[in-house]
């Protein structure tokens, strides 16, 4: 791999990708964490999902991505309202920033 920075954490590429993914409902609170094949995904990857390419189901949020397993992101919906819900099926807009160095660095200096 290419390296033309200090060794401290910097990204070696940020890219959008947007795979179809098919939630499952999601009760009260913030869910387990669904998991969604992506290929090409790495798990030093930093993910963060943008978005759903439409109309989300009203009281749905992503609380939180990661990539643990090599080609698979984990996702945390929550629901805010009081009942069950299922966060809409479709085309995900997903930020992935690789990291140039890994372990990241605990410090900024």
């Amino acid at each position: 791999m290419p390296s033309t920075t200090i060794a401290r954490g910097n990204a070696i590429s940020t890219f959008y990708i947007a795979p179809t993914l098919t939630p499952a409902q999601v009760l009260t609170a913030v869910s387990p964490a669904q998991t969604f094949n992506v290929p090409g995904l790495q798990t030093t990857d930093q993910v963060l999902v943008i978005g759903y390419n439409g109309t989300q189901t009203s009281g749905i949020v992503v609380a939180e991505a990661d990539c643990l397993t090599a080609g698979v992101i984990s996702i945390q919906f929550a629901n805010i309202t009081g009942g069950t819900l299922t966060p809409a099926a479709g085309v995900y807009t997903i930020q992935v920033v690789r990291p140039e160095n890994f372990p990241l660095p605990a410090t900024a200096v």
